[in-house]
């Protein structure tokens, strides 16, 4: 592949400051996360912020436990994260009309092992939890 970045994005009915609430609280990761392998946040956390770090429970056949940092942080607009294996999850919300798109990217252009990632078939398999991702985002700060 020669691009290593897939996306997906969604407008959502809310302002930028409470999508991003959400996206900077690891304590909410687990209610949005799409791809179902987000179990939950470890220990106490503040609000996340450039050069942070956070741990999270995960299962992805087996129980294990990770460990992010912030890469990427402008305050309502851009937050990003990665770990030990250097891809990273990529977030930017840019105002439209009263309402928030929000574009999530998977982005193994930094990663280690580039090529394992190719070949388990992540990048296609993540469109989708990607998708679900939003909407479950959606479903937490859009009012009715």
């Amino acid at each position: 592949m020669a691009r290593r970045s897939v996306s997906r994005e969604r407008l959502i009915a809310a302002q930028a400051s409470a999508i991003f609430d959400v996206l900077a609280d690891p304590s909410q990761h687990a209610a949005i996360d799409g791809s179902e392998t987000v179990q939950g946040h470890l220990g106490k956390q503040a609000r996340l912020s450039l050069g942070s770090t956070f741990a999270m429970r995960m299962r992805l056949w087996l129980p294990y436990r990770i460990k992010s940092r912030v890469l990427e942080f402008e305050e309502n607009r851009l937050i990003a994260w990665g770990h030990f294996g250097g891809h990273r999850w990529r977030y930017e919300l840019r105002p439209v009309d009263g309402k928030t798109l929000v574009v999530e990217t998977f982005d193994w252009s930094t990663a280690r092992l580039p090529f394992v990632i190719e070949a388990v078939g992540y990048p296609r398999r993540h469109l989708k939890n990607m998708e679900r991702t939003l909407f479950r985002l959606a479903g937490l700060v859009e009012t009715t």
